[in-house]
């Protein structure tokens, strides 16, 4: 069968390398992919804002199923305009991913079906905010209310800070705001949870530990992720339990209620204090890196079960694990998150021998001339896994030294809080 993957990152990349090796994908297209795409794929350069001109491609090439990985054609109501030209499409619809394109409609929900979050108050303008920060304890949480590609949450020490973080968002930093979010700062430690529906029935999709901060020791700035682990170490079955009939099956008993099926992933990012969880956010599909930390730890066939989830026939398919840890080290232009140089060729790729558990997934690459460049902030994503995460880390850490690209720059102490050296 052909199949169509969206997006350019390397979560997309991670997901054409498991389905490429399913003897039932016979081809792959990536819109528009990236370089390491481009090895086992074909990319297609197509304006993702015209959803016609993608249909228009799916039907003249006869793709059978569509995957989505980012968020943007999700928010933006990719999945429902593909359906109705009876084209198959794993993800979620425009309403469903309201879940991550409005952290107010989370929020909302939350609050209707007494899903454990954060206090929350939500403010239409700047006077109000700051009227409220004057009177609220420290540290505070404030949030662009729709997409920020993982940016747009801001912890503040103080006043200052916060009014800072309220005038950016006002300002227009992550797009036109009408709203924002300022939430009680919670204690803890964070859990990426991934469950994968099919409208009928869900089933767990493994875990992940995040480092979102560009600096060692998760200091400095927000990123779109640094690296990331699995399983998470807060994992057990008592926590488990307590996320699912806690926060998954009201959050879709809420969407149900509504008339909205979820199918597709959903990653709940949580904040686990004392084994209890607490939902920070949703997020509509599927982690980058983790989803790279995760999918080598796939046994099953990807295909079979996104497959069953487009069908409505998840209850009977088995998704079976690798007992290992996994571990990702992304690596990044340097300046990130902040401005960075384009175009800048990567040397040296072709001479990375890679073991059967390491990768080396693409994120922001082009291949031009048979050249890699590097066009984006996060570049490539190394990942090994092992019985451990320290040997994982080592395994990685020696591949980037391998490439001893000077343009790139990478946290070292991805996993810390697991690893005792």
């Amino acid at each position: 069968m052909k199949v169509g993957i969206i997006g350019s990152g390397g979560r997309e990349h991670s997901i054409c390398l498991a389905l490429s090796k399913s003897s039932k994908v016979d081809q792959i297209y990536c819109f528009p992919g990236n370089a390491g795409t481009s090895q086992i794929a074909n990319n297609i350069d197509i304006d993702l804002e015209k959803f016609d001109v993608l249909k228009n491609f799916i039907k003249l090439n006869k793709i059978d199923l569509i995957v989505v990985g980012p968020e943007k054609p999700l928010v933006d109501g990719i999945v429902d305009y593909l359906e109705k030209s009876k084209i198959k499409v794993f993800g979620p619809s425009k309403a469903a991913a309201e879940l991550e394109g409005s952290k107010i409609f989370t929020k909302n929900l939350c609050k209707k079906y007494n899903i454990p979050t954060a206090q929350f108050g939500i403010f239409q303008n700047v006077a109000e905010a700051m009227e409220f920060i004057k009177k609220s304890k420290y540290p505070l949480v404030i949030k662009a209310d729709g997409l920020a590609s993982g940016k747009g949450v801001y912890i503040c020490e103080n006043n200052n800070e916060a009014q800072s973080a309220i005038n950016e968002i006002f300002d227009g930093k992550f797009g036109v705001a009408k709203n924002l979010l300022i939430e009680e700062f919670l204690e803890g430690e964070e859990m990426s949870y991934f469950i994968i529906s099919d409208g009928k029935t869900f089933k767990s999709f493994d875990t992940a530990q995040d480092h979102k901060r560009v600096l060692e020791g998760d200091l400095g700035k927000n990123t779109g992720g640094m690296g990331a682990y699995s399983p998470s170490r807060m994992i057990n079955d008592e926590l488990e339990n307590k996320i699912i009939k806690k926060i998954i099956e009201p959050t879709l008993k809420g969407l149900k209620d509504s008339c909205i099926n979820y199918k597709g992933f959903l990653y709940a990012g949580l904040m686990i204090s004392d084994n209890e969880p607490y939902l920070i956010e949703y997020n509509v599909r599927m982690g980058d890196p983790e989803c790279q930390t995760i999918l080598p730890k796939l046994k099953s066939d990807l295909i079979d079960i996104f497959l069953a989830c487009c069908s409505g026939d998840l209850e009977n398919v088995e998704i079976n694990w690798h007992n290992k840890k996994s571990l990702c080290v992304v690596l990044c232009s340097r300046g990130y998150p902040d401005q960075f140089n384009k175009n800048i060729l990567i040397p040296g790729l072709d001479k990375i021998e890679l073991k059967d558990s390491e990768y080396c997934y693409h994120a922001g690459t082009k291949e031009y001339e048979n050249k890699v460049y590097a066009i984006g902030g996060r570049v490539l994503n190394f990942v090994s896994m092992s019985n451990n995460f320290l040997e994982s880390r080592n395994q990685v850490l020696k591949l980037i030294k391998m490439l001893n690209w000077n343009e790139g720059f990478f946290r070292k102490d991805i996993g810390y809080k697991v690893i005792n050296e």
